[in-house]
């Protein structure tokens, strides 16, 4: 009787369990963002400003390079005051290139500031695509492949198309329910 009450309650818990599954979808916001007209062109802007940069850069680092050999060949001729005005010259040439090197292209330089204002406006545009396509589809959770690591994927379960769909226009949006916006 006991085995019989166990099996009984296992089914129920099983069954119960099974019922409030949750559908769960997958997209990949980088092919998304990779098949946007307005991302491409956005990050051709932004990939002409780093090689402005660049440019900039090798510009200020050939002119180190000119005047450390120039100063290093006439550094027996000068005395005194103009010695003093070269190496700092020099000096001065150097830090500016570390500064710039890291204001522009360290880990919390301008660009990667402008790639985060860049991918913002479109994260948010892929983020309502995909709460709408979460109501039409029922789903309870969505995973990103950009984030996440996905070893394997029944292609019914891949909702990008569907996101680029909504965001190049291709299928009607439906209205959702008003919801507080995502934390950052």
């Amino acid at each position: 009787m006991r085995n019989k009450k166990i099996a009984l309650t296992l089914i129920l818990f099983l069954l119960f369990s099974l019922s409030k599954a949750q559908k769960i979808g997958v997209i990949d916001t980088n092919v998304i963002l990779s098949k946007l007209p307005d991302y491409k062109e956005a990050e051709a802007r932004l990939n002409a400003q780093i090689a402005t940069w660049k440019s900039e850069l090798q510009s200020i680092q050939s002119e180190y390079e000119k005047k450390k050999s120039a100063l290093e060949n006439d550094r027996v001729l000068l005395v005194g005051e103009e010695l003093k005005r070269r190496e700092k010259e020099v000096f001065d040439l150097e830090k500016n290139i570390k500064t710039t090197t890291s204001l522009r292209f360290g880990s919390t330089g301008e660009i990667n500031k402008l790639k985060a204002n860049m991918v913002l406006p479109f994260e948010e545009q892929i983020h309502n695509a995909m709460e709408t396509i979460s109501e039409k589809e029922a789903l309870g959770a969505v995973i990103d492949k950009r984030y996440n690591n996905v070893l394997y994927l029944e292609k019914k379960f891949d909702y990008t198309e569907k996101v680029l769909d909504i965001l190049l226009h291709r299928t009607p949006v439906v209205e959702v329910k008003e919801t507080p916006k995502r934390k950052r």
